[in-house]
């Protein structure tokens, strides 16, 4: 059995003990590095396709076009904007999509608009 001297030395020690793993936890998390989800965050079926397979860089991101199916790494820009991008360097797009879903007509046509331009 713990006399009185050995409990209070183990209550001091306990919280200096837990500060020290919260510490080590909180480190480790933000030192992580930032995995990217699996697979393209961004998905597009063009138009036209194109010719075999390509790697595309527009505005900083990278492309992955296999014929009509290219796809993407997420980026900061909304789906539309990002789209338009993908347009005007390969022409127009068909479908675009992200996880959660779909491009809206309006918006898919906003995205076309780039490839005119």
């Amino acid at each position: 059995m713990l006399d009185a001297q050995n409990r209070g030395a183990l209550r001091q020690l306990v919280p200096a003990v837990l500060a020290l793993v919260g510490t080590a936890a909180s480190f480790a998390l933000t030192a992580a590095p930032v995995r990217a989800a699996a697979g393209p965050f961004y998905s597009a079926t063009l138009s036209r396709p194109v010719d075999g397979t390509q790697k595309l860089v527009q505005k900083g991101l990278l492309w992955k076009c296999e014929g009509a199916e290219c796809s993407a790494p997420r980026d900061t820009s909304r789906p539309v904007i990002v789209c338009a991008r993908l347009a005007q360097k390969v022409g127009p797009v068909a479908r675009f999509a992200t996880p959660q879903g779909e491009l809206a007509a309006d918006d898919l046509a906003r995205c076309n608009e780039a490839a005119q331009g």
